[in-house]
């Protein structure tokens, strides 16, 4: 009977869909995450998926606002798209390592497209580590993992400076409607499955 109590706390009541809220053991909670991918869908499932672990969440659509909010908000960690309006998640990659505020921000690259071409670029230019699209959150989470355990995401302490605010972009309802997989939008596909 443990054991079934153990799996209900795990994967919440599969009755009334109950998530667990219980953070995740050996992952530092409240880190300021910037989620970064053209797509709404993605910034809304990967946003719940963070905050739903403690962390404060921050949203852009483009690589030009990313550069702005990293530059403003230094946060603790990065996803980032490599496919963008107008520059690409390679050029925010170049950009982000070579900006002093911003150089030892860990990134996670998200792409839709796995090839060796993607995952040469993402670590010629810097990134930690990369992700591929539809992600589900022990994906997530095992990227944090991953970068905790190597020493590189270190949650700083911002008490003092103040809690960061951002516009919630979904309701409640909306939030809560979010499934724990993130699928790209279909019309974000462009010809030969990339995203």
């Amino acid at each position: 009977m443990a054991g079934f109590g153990l799996i209900k706390r795990i994967f919440g009541n599969p009755v009334t869909g109950e998530r667990r809220q219980v953070p995740r053991s050996g992952v530092p909670k409240g880190a300021l995450v910037l989620v970064v991918d053209d797509s709404a869908t993605i910034r809304a499932v990967l946003g719940k998926m963070l905050t739903q672990d403690g962390h404060a969440v921050l949203k852009a659509p483009d690589g030009e606002t990313a550069i702005q909010l990293a530059n403003r908000h230094a946060p603790d960690l990065i996803f980032l798209d490599i496919v963008l309006p107008g520059m690409n998640g390679f050029a925010v990659l170049r950009a982000l390592r070579r900006d002093p505020v911003t150089h030892d921000i860990p990134i996670v690259m998200i792409s839709g497209n796995l090839q060796a071409t993607e995952q040469f670029y993402v670590q010629r230019f810097g990134a930690d580590d990369f992700m591929k699209k539809p992600f589900g959150r022990s994906e997530v989470f095992a990227r944090i993992q991953h970068l905790t355990g190597s020493g590189r995401l270190v949650v700083r302490d911002r008490s003092e400076q103040g809690e960061v605010t951002q516009a919630p972009e979904l309701t409640e309802a909306e939030h809560e409607a979010i499934p724990d997989i993130a699928m790209p939008d279909p019309h974000d596909l462009l010809p030969g499955g990339h995203s």
